[in-house]
């Protein structure tokens, strides 16, 4: 049997942390393997325990998701990927959290399943968490440059049709064979992607090259 993917619980609401636990513990291929009432706390779990995904609430005492992530994102060495929890989706603390690396976002009211498959999701780390959502995010808060950064000039035909891709939420093996190549072919262009837009993952690479006026040219 696959090892579980192991989640910590970043909430200070005890009610909210005790649901979500009953919910993912229900499942053979999930652990909650720590619990944290506020930021700094969650630091700490996530550096004693080193889970596979953090769901952190986005607002929370003495520091707030959006410090939290960066932290973490920062100091732990092979983080993990975090999925922060609002309240509203279209909040700019979510968009601030998805700029400094988190890696989707999803709302306290989405049903079991959609939190179950969103944590299976992003710990393949290979498709983004809800592309619409997102997009409608980057519109909404995007911080647009006065000019397109170097980055955007320096892909090449086949990266920039990778990050399209990515921004619709293709999976690598969608991605293969919407460009008929082999997947090893799409690791290494969305790797490229990574490198030259200087970010940590898809999701930070397309919020990029939303802020880039970069999908305004598709």
């Amino acid at each position: 049997m696959p090892t579980p993917i192991r989640i910590v619980l970043a909430d200070d609401e005890r009610m909210v942390r005790t649901a979500l636990r009953a919910i993912l513990s229900a499942e053979a291929d999930l652990e909650v393997v720590g619990e944290a009432a506020d930021g700094v706390e969650a630091v700490g779990v996530v550096q004693n325990v080193r889970p596979d995904v953090v769901l952190m609430d986005v607002r929370m005492p003495e520091l707030d998701g959006i410090r939290a992530t960066e932290e973490i994102l920062g100091t732990v060495d092979a983080p993990p990927r975090i999925v922060v929890v609002t309240t509203f989706e279209n909040d700019a603390y979510v968009y601030d959290a998805l700029r400094v690396g988190a890696a989707g976002f999803l709302l306290k009211r989405a049903d079991a399943d959609s939190l179950v498959q969103a944590v299976r999701l992003v710990a393949r780390s290979d498709s983004l968490l809800f592309p619409s959502a997102v997009r409608a995010l980057a519109e909404e808060h995007a911080r647009a440059y006065a000019t397109p950064p170097p980055w955007v000039a320096r892909l090449t035909a086949r990266e920039s049709e990778v990050l399209r891709h990515m921004a619709d939420g293709l999976t690598n093996a969608e991605i293969a064979r919407r460009m008929g190549v082999g997947p090893a072919t799409v690791k290494s262009h969305v790797a490229a992607v990574l490198a030259k837009t200087g970010t940590r993952d898809r999701t930070q690479a397309v919020i990029a090259a939303y802020e880039a006026g970069f999908m305004s040219t598709r």
